[in-house]
This record gives C-alpha cells, structure tokens and sequence, in this order.
C-alpha cells in the first residue's frame, strides 16, 4: 500500500499518495510549491486556487529550467577547461620530450667526464705508485 502524505500549498491542506520511501521528496517538493503559492498570495489580487496553483507549479518550473540551463553551461564550461588541461598537458609532454634529447646529451657529456676523470684518476695513481 502506498503511504499517505499530507501537505500543505497556500492555504490548502492536500492528500497526496507517493511510492515508499519517498516521502521526504514529497515534502521537499511541495514545499518548493508552497514557498511560490506564498509568494502568488502576498500580491494585491486574489487568484482562484486552481489559477494559483498553476503559477505556482509554471513558477518553480521556470526555476527548474534556468538551473538546467545553467547546469548545463556549467558543464560546458567544465567540459571546455578539461579540454584545455589535456592540451596544456600535451604541451608539457612535448616540451620534455624535445628537452629530453638535451638532457641525454648533457647526460651523455657527464658520463664522458666521468670516464675521462677515472681515467685520470688512474693514470695520477699509477704515477704517484711508479714515484713511490
């Protein structure tokens, strides 16, 4: 069996059946309607309920539809910067790789005056051995 809720809109006490467990929705919605039929009362002019409660429902609707809107320029934007990271990423992954052939060469220039060094290092001991 489906729960029972009551809510309130404007001045009016409703009954309302929702599936389980989704009560808090119903409440929470209700309340978004509640808070634009509030808003229809405080005017000069009395609406019939019916009348009211459509502009209340056009009211949170139009609310629905710019957030979408803007949600989705939201994700447009996030979509536009994520491109933007993976091109700078691509930037910094070709500039490594064309610094890349520098270091191995000063890598290789090392390596080079490391052997020459050893080398020297030898030669100074076979001399200072030979001196001895």
């Amino acid at each position: 069996m489906m729960p029972e809720v009551s809510i309130r809109i404007g001045e009016r006490l409703f009954k309302v059946s929702c599936q389980d467990g989704e009560e808090s929705a119903l409440h929470q919605a209700a309340g978004l309607l509640n808070t634009e039929a509030k808003t229809l009362e405080g005017q000069s002019r009395r609406l019939p309920e019916g009348q009211m409660l459509l502009m209340a429902g056009l009211m949170v609707a139009d609310k629905h539809v710019a957030a979408a809107s803007e949600r989705r320029q939201l994700e447009e934007a996030v979509a536009r910067q994520e491109a933007r990271i993976k091109d700078l990423e691509g930037q910094v992954e070709h500039g490594r790789m064309q610094a890349a052939p520098h270091d191995d060469r000063v890598s290789e220039a090392l390596a080079r005056i490391a052997e020459r060094m050893e080398a020297l290092a030898e030669l100074a001991e076979r001399k200072s051995g030979a001196h001895a």
